[in-house]
């Protein structure tokens, strides 16, 4: 099992008992945790005290869980996967594989099992069965010892669909207290075509585009929240309670709620009875003519009703009437008396009175919960919490959480705590564990031990994810063990290797702790006490050094650093005679790579591997490379390529695979010659449909139209592709040429590794070093660091901005060989000062100051340049802006900087910015 902490460690849960070495004489209560303590006011745990622990990994589109009160845990995934988590054996097992139909995010979608689970084995899941006509089967199975007896399923309940294009399935299964079955179900109805608003498109052929045949119509099962009795032989009764009486006289006698477009997730709190459920809205980013923007909810239903859609959304929000022949709107929808006059309904004309969401949110800040963040939407909802006092665990969840909803977005890839007063009224939302990683969370429930238990479904949708868990999260109430954190200088090398040990950044997170330290390494003769020590290794071989940490309880924390004795990691240079930071146009690199080793007297060439690589504009320079590279150069930061790492927009796009939209290198490909940058760019605020298929790509109102830009400049780069030449030898040259005629230069890797011989213990070791070289204009967005001073986005890409005296940026270890001038694009309006820079620090030595004058406004940019006192070696770059005389804020508008060499170098290897 992995198991991940929040910050730096891993901590293992050690029981009461071990924790309090606690006298005879002393009470129970007092050896209580504060946070079991049922008081008032109950202590808010620190988020350290939480772990998260991945039970399996790479599960395939995993959807729903159920814990068994002997802790055992089932969990499906869409393509018909049935397993179970043994916490006996900590073995994952598959039971089964469904045949399901998986198209229009159809499968294998929810599982409960019986209240009596224990005895008769049942097990209930919502699927889709390879059958005609197409529908959603509640069935009932018998769990065998290691699989499910397809021959005793019980078909409960059978739910007509249309095959369409939403995903707008449901599928949640939940028994309460008192043996009901609660099922939630989907409006299946394709979205798309109403440009993010109500779908009510009566239009004849158009039946999948009108929710009013399902989510608003008495008579259909599909778009509701269902509440029926199970028997015994397979059919179900009736609940008293239900929307509408059980004659089924005024509508489905099954339905408890109405009006939900995709209730994906619900959840039944087993003391209140209060039914919660997300509700995954529509997308339109902002209002129009047909009414107000798209906006998830979570859903509280304290007894049975119609909670809107589609004629309403969030807080009862009303849609209007709209004709999608004639694209006419007509009246507002009336909260109080819901009329649904569709050709396509089969139920009642007159609905209830609509409820409102208890929590609603946009794609942008949400007025009412701005906790929420903004970005993409998919609100779900989790089980509400039940601290028990008298529960003999040592990771239950905390006194303060009782009565809590856990309610979570997978789109956000947050978890919040909705807490509630005694009437089950919202009262306060508060993030849950905030700073651990949590990979789109689909499902939770929590276990008979207290403990949490959710299934993450991973970064993209519909495809097969490596992060794709089924995780637990514990709670630790007792003192925490210390964290050892090991440090050592030398963990290579050959005999005698001389090591410093340090454990100095060792820590505890019960702050009054004294913690001791002791060092041991295998199979020496050596124990040392104290947070320092050091140790000569005389033979060769592969050794580990263990810091134990301990406080004065006795909980422990340990960790191990691995030490190889008997061979020398060659060392690696790249040398030349040209500038080691930058290229210029017409340009030829002249190298030759140097290698030592101590251990082979004889450098083998064939052990020798050189590549040159040219990176277009937005390319990661390779991760095996950084930390050896002689030069801390990279590619520079891409703003567009930030903002889409940040965004969304990975959930249903890969880099070259298709998922639910194109990939980013088709979206590349396809306008790479028309490059409609400002088209698209709207596009992803306003989202929309069509082009690439049926399905819409979500809004994006919170993004501004300048950084929209910047991430429609960096997909279309990735119409690029890598060009490399291996084989290269020793000594060369090269001509720099790729970057000709590209409208965004990309990056020159030199690099070249050496794989050693290797000693009689050790065997060969291999290093590497790397030679980047940029594009001599370098725009602010690609600083290293920024001092008071703002980057903000701009149609022609980042603006260096709300610049004072002694504000700087840095540009970190760059080389001036050969540079003679800089020259700054920049704008003030009303301000003269200068540029210094400055080496190694803000107050370092001054090799180039650059004094401009005023341009009159912020949008006239012009160029000036600034010699560069010669210079050697690599430096840290601080460029300073200097107006000592009031008033010195908002000196400028920086565009970038370009570095020449030479007295005739021009502009060139630029970006066309």
């Amino acid at each position: 099992m992995i198991q991940s902490h929040f910050w730096r460690a891993t901590l293992m849960f050690l029981s009461s008992a071990v924790v309090f070495a606690c006298q005879k004489n002393e009470s129970a209560q007092e050896t209580l945790s504060p946070y079991y303590q049922t008081v008032s006011t109950p202590r808010q745990p620190e988020e350290n005290r939480f772990t998260r622990t991945v039970i399996t990994e790479h599960l395939n589109e995993p959807m729903e869980l159920v814990v068994a009160d002997d802790g055992r845990v089932f969990f499906v995934d869409r393509n018909g996967a049935l397993r179970r988590y043994d916490p006996q054996t900590d073995e994952v097992k598959q039971i089964n594989t469904l045949p399901v139909i998986t198209e229009g995010g159809n499968g294998l979608l929810g599982i409960t099992l019986d209240p009596d689970f224990a005895t008769n084995q049942y097990v209930y899941l919502f699927y889709t069965p390879q059958a005609e006509p197409l529908h959603q089967s509640v069935s009932r199975f018998t769990l065998g010892p290691d699989s499910l007896d397809y021959a005793s399923e019980k078909v409960i309940l059978e739910i007509p669909v249309e095959m369409e294009s939403s995903a707008h399935t449901g599928g949640s299964l939940q028994f309460d207290a008192q043996g009901h079955l609660w099922i939630s179900v989907g409006d299946n109805t394709t979205p798309f075509a109403s440009d993010g608003f109500a779908p009510i498109d009566e239009r004849e052929g158009r039946l999948e585009y009108d929710a009013q045949r399902s989510s608003g119509n008495t008579h259909d099962l599909r778009g509701k929240i269902l509440r029926i009795t199970p028997q015994a032989d397979g059919s179900y009764t009736i609940p008293e309670g239900n929307l509408f009486p059980t004659d089924g006289s005024q509508g489905s006698p099954e339905i408890y709620v109405m009006g939900c477009r995709n209730p994906y997730r619900m959840s039944v709190d087993t003391v209140s009875g209060y039914v919660y459920w997300g509700e995954i809205g529509p997308d339109s980013g902002v209002d129009g003519k047909q009414g107000p923007r798209g906006y998830d909810e979570i859903n509280q239903a304290k007894e049975p009703g119609f909670y809107g859609w589609p004629y309403f959304v969030g807080d009862s929000k009303p849609y209007l009437e709209y004709d999608f022949a004639t694209q006419q709107v007509g009246d507002t929808f009336d909260v109080a008396r819901p009329v649904n006059h569709s050709p396509n309904n089969t139920g009642s004309e007159i609905l209830p009175p609509a409820r409102k969401a208890m929590i609603w949110y946009p794609y942008n800040e949400s007025e009412e919960f701005p906790i929420v963040g903004t970005g993409g939407r998919s609100a779900m909802a989790g089980p509400v919490y039940h601290f028990d006092p008298d529960l003999e665990s040592d990771v239950k969840f905390p006194a303060y959480l009782d009565g809590a909803l856990f309610i979570f977005d997978w789109m956000r890839d947050w978890v919040m705590t909705v807490f509630l007063d005694e009437q089950g009224n919202l009262q306060r939302i508060e993030r849950f564990m905030e700073h651990t990683q949590i990979d789109r969370p689909i499902d939770m429930q929590f276990g008979p031990e207290g403990a949490l238990y959710m299934l993450e479904y991973g970064e993209n949708y519909g495809k097969n994810n490596p992060d794709a868990s089924l995780v637990k999260i514990t709670f630790n109430p007792f003192n925490r063990p210390p964290v050892a954190v090991a440090s050592v200088q030398d963990t290579l090398g050959a005999a005698p290797l001389q090591v410093k040990l340090s454990g100095s950044r060792s820590f505890d997170y019960d702050s009054d702790d004294q913690i001791t330290y002791s060092w041991t390494i295998s199979d020496q003769d050596f124990e040392e006490e104290g947070p320092e020590a050091s140790y000569t290794f005389n033979q060769p071989g592969t050794y580990e050094a263990v810091l134990t940490v301990t406080d004065q309880v006795g909980q422990k924390g340990n960790t191990k650093v691995r030490i190889r004795v008997g061979n020398t990691l060659p060392e690696v240079a790249i040398e030349t005679t040209k500038n080691r930071t930058f290229y210029w146009d017409q340009e030829t690199l002249d190298y030759q790579v140097m290698v030592r080793d101590p251990e082979d007297e004889v450098v083998d060439t064939a052990r020798l591997d050189v590549i040159f690589s040219y990176l277009p504009q937005g390319k990661d320079i390779p991760g095996m490379l950084v930390g050896h590279q002689q030069t801390s150069v990279t590619a520079g930061k891409n703003r567009g390529k930030e903002l889409l790492e940040q965004s969304d927009c990975k959930a249903c796009h890969m880099l070259d695979q298709r998922t639910v939209g194109p990939s980013f290198k088709e979206i590349a490909l396809r306008y790479e010659q028309s490059r409609p940058v400002s088209e698209l760019a709207k596009k992803i605020i306003e989202g929309g449909g069509g082009v690439w298929g049926e399905h819409a790509m979500s809004a994006h109102p919170q993004l501004e139209e300048e950084e929209a830009a910047e991430m429609v400049n960096y997909i279309l780069t990735l119409s690029e592709e890598e060009q490399r030449m291996t084989n290269l030898p020793q000594q060369g040259s090269i001509d720099l040429k790729h970057h000709m005629g590209k409208r965004e230069p990309g990056t020159y890797l030199l690099t070249a590794s050496y794989t050693d011989k290797g000693g009689e213990v050790i065997g060969p070791l291999t290093n590497n070093t790397l030679l980047a070289l940029r594009a001599p204009r370098v725009q602010v967005e690609e600083a290293d660091s920024l001092f008071e001073a703002t980057i903000f986005s701009t149609e022609m890409g980042g603006v260096l901005g709300q610049v004072n005296h002694g504000s700087y940026f840095v540009l970190r270890q760059i080389d001036l060989k050969n540079i003679q001038k800089l020259t700054y694009r920049l704008s003030s309006k009303d301000k003269a000062g200068a540029i210094e820079v400055h080496l190694d620090a803000p107050d370092g030595k001054v090799v180039s100051q650059a004094t401009y004058k005023a341009t009159g406004d912020w949008e006239k940019m012009k160029e000036i340049t600034a010699t560069v006192e010669p210079t050697e070696g690599m430096h840290d770059l601080y460029f300073v802006f200097v107006k000592p005389d009031e008033p010195n804020d908002n000196l400028l508008g920086l565009d970038w900087v370009e570095f020449h060499q030479g007295t005739t170098q021009t502009a060139s290897a630029t970006s066309m910015r």
